[in-house]
């Protein structure tokens, strides 16, 4: 979806053209050790982040641990938004660790990686710090990870910040991705995405487009229930 026109200069920032999105581990297992940060507000943030991914057309590799034997399926959230892309499932802690999620992350042909996952101290601090090693910038996505104690999550991102990593948050990444209001290919949807998933910021901005600039309200569609499950 983004602007083929647009063409943001770089000098150290991140561009629709310069990075690729890795979000690891992101599943039921894993995020029920979380203690650090509320659990709904990392689901929340990460597929925000994924539907930025999508609106400014980055690869995306998604990547799941021990899915059938601990950690469960990726959550359904996030696979909404790549519903066509399976998960690389892997034995290793450490994504980097893995060869086809190394290739993943080669074939994007990005050298910055915007990194996310759970939990901090392993499975987000391991690969940062081996992909940097092999000359990848990485940008840690910090509310959209946990750990199972705040002591894990803060010696985590202490750890990959020493080592070079760039501490980022959800929509901090969607607005230095959108950067010019003037760029009317992703304005919408980013837009959308603010409404949908970013609090006090969404809520301004629907009062002002409906209150002061007098936009029909936005509507989303009707939450349907699902039919209950039949019991045998």
């Amino acid at each position: 979806m983004a602007d083929p026109k647009s063409k943001l200069s770089e000098k150290g920032l991140l561009t629709p053209d310069n990075c690729v999105l890795a979000l690891i581990d992101h599943q039921p297992q894993m995020l029920f050790g979380v203690t650090n940060f509320d659990r709904q507000t990392i689901i929340n943030n990460t597929v925000a982040l994924a539907k930025t991914a999508k609106v400014f057309g980055l690869p995306v590799v998604l990547t799941s641990v021990e899915t059938r034997s601990f950690s469960g399926n990726v959550w359904p959230q996030l696979r909404a938004v790549f519903p066509d892309q399976e998960p690389i499932e892997r034995s290793t802690m450490n994504s980097w660790d893995d060869k086809n999620f190394v290739a993943a992350v080669q074939k994007s042909g990005r050298k910055k990686i915007i990194l996310a996952g759970l939990w901090t101290e392993t499975c987000v601090a391991l690969p940062t710090i081996q992909a940097m090693h092999d000359g990848y910038e990485v940008y840690v996505v910090e509310d959209c990870c946990g750990d199972v104690n705040p002591l894990s999550h803060d010696n985590a991102m202490k750890r990959v910040i020493q080592a070079g990593a760039k501490p980022v948050t959800a929509l901090s990444v969607m607005l230095e991705l959108q950067r010019d209001w003037a760029l009317r290919g992703t304005y919408d949807a980013v837009m959308d995405i603010v409404k949908t998933h970013f609090g006090a910021y969404g809520s301004g901005v629907e009062y002002a487009y409906t209150m002061v600039h007098k936009a029909p309200a936005t509507v989303f569609p009707p939450y349907v229930l699902p039919a209950p499950a039949e019991h045998k």
